[in-house]
C-alpha cells in the first residue's frame, strides 16, 4: 500500500517543542490526555449507535485497553470507539490544535440532536505522547467504514508524518508509543495501574490493562461515587471516599452532595473535616488545597484554587463538571461565568454546611473552630458578599465565658446586651489570658457588659473589616473615647469615682515620657488599674501595630495616650512626688506597666526593673 508523507500545518515543529517541554508540567499527563480521547471516542460510538444500531456491528462492548512491551519499548492505548477515517486522520491528527470531538460538538449542536459527554476540546491533548514517545503510530478504522479502509498514521514528532491505507478487522483506534529510552516507568503494570487509578478512576468506561500473567484486568471503578444517587450511598461510603481523597485517618465532620442540572450541570460533593488538615497546619496560607476537578469524570487536578475562596481552604471534596472550560493544556481552569457560578454555588453550600454543624451541635461546632475558625475569620476581610453570612458563623471567648474556647457569636451577644447599650464592645490581645485581664475591661465589669476577648493572631486584622453586626456598632475598647453614661451601674456598685486629672499631673507626666506618648489625660476606664494605653478610634490599633512590626512592615501609627485612673494610689502618689527623678520614675513604671498589661514588649526591660525595685525599697 501506498504510504503519503505529508507536512504538519501550523508551524507544527514550533508548537509540538512548546506541548512536549512546557505545556504540561508533569510528563505522566499524557496517560489521562489518550485514555480521555479513548474514553471520546467510545462515547461518540455510543451515542451514534442510538439512531444506527449497526455501528456496533455485533460488538457492543466498548472500553480502552492498555498493553505495553519491554523488549520492544512500546505502550499501547487501544479503544473500540467511533474510530477515524483516512481523511479524518489526515485532519484532525495533522493540524494541532484541531479537535475532533469539538467538531463533534458542533455537528450534534446543529443537528439539534442533544448532548453528549466529552471531554476532547483540545487537539493538543493528543500530542502529548510525544512527551515520553519518539514515534507514535495510530491505527485506526472507522465503525461505519469497511475493514480494508483502515488507516495507519505515524510522526516521530519532527514536523512530518506519513498516513496510509491498511486493512484493520476492529473497529477504533490503537495508538502505540514508542517510549524513548529514559521512560522506563511507563512500562511497568504498577505504574500503569496508579496512573489509572489516579486520573481514570471513574470514566463511565472501563478501563483494561493486561498485566505480567498476560490476562486482561478491569482497573478502573467505572462509577464515580458522586454520580451515583444519594439514596445508594451509606455514611460508611461517603467517610471513606473522604479518606481516600483527603488522607485523613479520621471521618468527616459532615458532607453535602448535590447535582445541578439545567443550563449549566455539574456535581458536587464538599467534606468538612474534623481537624484542619497537616498540610494546612504546617503549610500555612500559601499551601491552597482545595477541591479535586473532573471533568466527565476525567480527572484533571488535585486543588483547583479558582473553585472556592482561600478562606475556605479547608474544605475539601469533588466538582466534576460537564461543561468546564480549561485552558489548552487542562491544567488550569478559565475564569468565565461558568467558573464563577460553580464557585458561587461551592462557597454558599460549604457556608450552609458550617450553620448547619453550629445549629445541630455546638459543641462539635466548637471544636471545628478550634481547629480552623483562624482561618474561617479571613473571610471577613476577603469576601464581602457573604461577610454577614461569615460574622454569624464565628464565635469568640466572652467575659461571660469561663474559658478561652470559642462560645460566644455576635448574635449571642445581642442577646444578652444591657438596656442602653448601643454596641458590641471587644479587646484584642496576643493570648487569652492578657485580653481576660485587660484593664480596659474594667469600665465594663462595673455595668455588667459583655465583652468578647479576640485573642487569635489574625482577630486584629479580619474584625477591622466588620465595622457593625446586625446594626451594632463593634467598638474596640482600646481606641477613642468610651462613653457608657447611658447605660447604668449594677446595683451592687458604689458610687463612680472620679475620672478628672489635674491638668499640672498631665502635663508634668508628658513632660516626663517625652514622645512615648502624644496625650497624658484621666480615664473613664478603669476602676482597679493605675494606667493603660489608648488610640484614637480611627488609628491602627498598638495590637495591629506589633504584629506589623513583627511582620518586618514599618509601621507609621500614632501615639498613644496614657489614661491614668486618678483615683489609684500610684497615681495619687505620683501627684504627691515633687523629686523629679522620682517623678521621672515613677511615671515610666506607669507607662510600662500600661505596655506590660496591652501585651507589649518593653523598651527596656533592665530599667524598669530597677525603677520597680526603688519603688519598693
Amino acid at each position: 500500500m501506498t504510504i503519503e508523507t505529508k507536512r504538519f500545518e501550523a508551524e507544527v515543529q514550533e508548537v509540538l517543542n512548546l506541548v512536549i517541554h512546557s505545556l504540561y508540567s508533569n510528563k505522566e499527563i499524557f496517560l489521562r490526555e489518550l485514555v480521555s480521547n479513548a474514553s471520546d471516542a467510545c462515547d461518540k460510538l455510543r451515542f451514534a449507535s442510538l439512531t444506527d444500531s449497526s455501528l456496533l456491528a455485533g460488538d457492543g462492548e466498548l472500553g480502552v485497553r492498555l498493553s505495553f512491551d519491554k523488549e520492544a519499548r512500546t505502550l499501547t492505548i487501544s479503544d473500540s470507539g467511533i474510530g477515524l477515517s483516512r481523511e479524518e486522520a489526515v485532519e484532525n491528527l495533522g493540524t494541532i490544535a484541531r479537535s475532533g470531538t469539538r467538531k463533534f460538538l458542533n455537528a450534534l449542536q446543529e443537528s439539534q440532536k442533544g448532548e453528549v459527554n466529552l471531554i476532547g476540546q483540545f487537539g493538543v491533548g493528543f500530542y502529548s505522547g510525544f512527551i515520553v514517545a519518539d514515534e507514535v503510530v495510530v491505527s485506526s478504522r472507522r465503525a461505519d467504514l469497511p475493514s480494508e479502509q483502515g488507516v495507519r498514521w505515524s510522526s516521530r514528532g519532527d514536523g512530518a508524518y506519513s498516513v496510509e491505507t491498511i486493512d484493520k478487522p476492529e473497529r477504533g483506534t490503537d495508538i502505540v508509543l514508542h517510549l524513548k529510552p529514559d521512560e522506563d516507568e511507563f512500562l511497568s503494570e504498577w505504574r500503569l495501574r496508579s496512573l489509572i487509578s489516579k486520573y481514570s478512576e471513574h470514566l463511565s468506561f472501563p478501563v483494561k490493562l493486561k498485566n505480567d500473567k498476560d490476562e486482561w484486568e478491569t482497573v478502573n471503578e467505572g462509577k464515580a461515587l458522586w454520580t451515583r444517587a444519594k439514596s445508594e450511598l451509606k455514611d460508611e461510603d461517603y467517610q471513606a471516599f473522604y479518606q481516600s481523597i483527603a488522607h485523613d485517618s479520621q471521618p468527616p465532620l459532615t458532607w453535602a452532595h448535590n447535582k445541578v442540572e439545567g443550563k449549566q450541570s455539574y456535581t458536587t460533593l464538599l467534606y468538612l473535616p474534623e481537624k484542619l488538615p497537616f498540610d494546612l497546619r504546617y503549610g500555612g496560607r500559601d499551601e491552597r488545597k482545595g477541591l479535586r476537578l473532573y471533568v466527565r469524570r476525567v480527572f484533571i487536578m488535585d486543588a483547583a484554587e479558582q473553585l472556592l475562596p482561600a478562606y475556605l481552604r479547608f474544605v475539601r471534596g469533588v466538582v466534576d463538571s460537564d461543561d468546564l472550560p480549561l485552558n489548552v493544556s487542562r491544567e488550569l481552569l478559565q475564569d468565565n461565568k461558568l467558573t464563577q457560578a460553580i464557585r458561587a454555588s461551592c462557597t454558599k453550600r460549604a457556608l450552609d454546611l458550617l450553620e448547619k454543624v453550629a445549629q445541630d451541635d455546638p459543641d462539635k461546632y466548637r471544636a471545628f473552630l478550634v481547629e480552623c475558625g483562624s482561618v474561617l475569620k479571613e473571610g471577613l476581610a476577603e469576601d464581602f458578599a457573604n461577610r454577614d453570612k461569615i460574622a454569624r458563623l464565628l464565635r469568640f471567648a466572652s467575659t461571660h465565658s469561663e474559658d478561652a474556647q470559642p462560645r460566644v457569636g455576635f448574635a449571642d451577644y445581642i442577646t444578652r446586651m444591657r438596656g442602653g447599650q448601643a454596641a458590641i464592645y471587644y479587646v484584642t490581645a496576643d493570648s487569652y489570658l492578657t485580653a481576660r485581664h485587660s484593664p480596659h475591661l474594667e469600665a465594663l465589669a462595673r455595668k455588667g457588659i459583655e465583652a468578647l476577648l479576640l485573642h487569635d493572631r489574625v482577630d486584629e486584622w479580619v474584625i477591622s473589616h466588620l465595622p457593625e453586626f446586625d446594626g451594632k456598632k463593634l467598638i474596640n475598647l482600646a481606641k477613642g473615647d468610651l462613653d457608657l453614661s447611658a447605660i447604668p451601674d449594677l446595683e451592687n456598685q458604689t458610687a463612680a469615682p472620679t475620672s478628672e486629672l489635674d491638668e499640672a499631673l498631665a502635663t508634668r507626666v508628658e513632660e516626663a515620657l517625652g514622645e512615648r506618648v502624644g496625650k497624658v489625660r484621666g480615664s473613664n476606664r478603669l476602676t482597679t488599674s493605675a494606667a493603660c494605653l489608648v488610640v484614637d478610634e480611627y488609628a491602627m490599633a498598638l495590637h495591629m501595630q506589633r504584629l506589623m512590626r513583627q511582620a518586618g512592615q514599618a509601621v507609621a501609627g500614632s501615639k498613644p495616650a496614657l489614661e491614668l485612673n486618678p483615683n489609684h494610689k500610684l497615681v495619687q502618689r505620683l501627684q504627691a512626688t515633687e523629686d523629679a527623678t522620682q517623678f521621672a520614675d515613677l511615671a515610666l513604671v506607669l507607662y510600662d506597666q500600661a505596655a506590660l498589661a496591652e501585651g507589649a514588649p518593653l523598651e527596656d526591660p533592665s530599667a524598669f526593673v530597677r525603677r520597680v525595685n526603688q519603688l519598693i525599697s
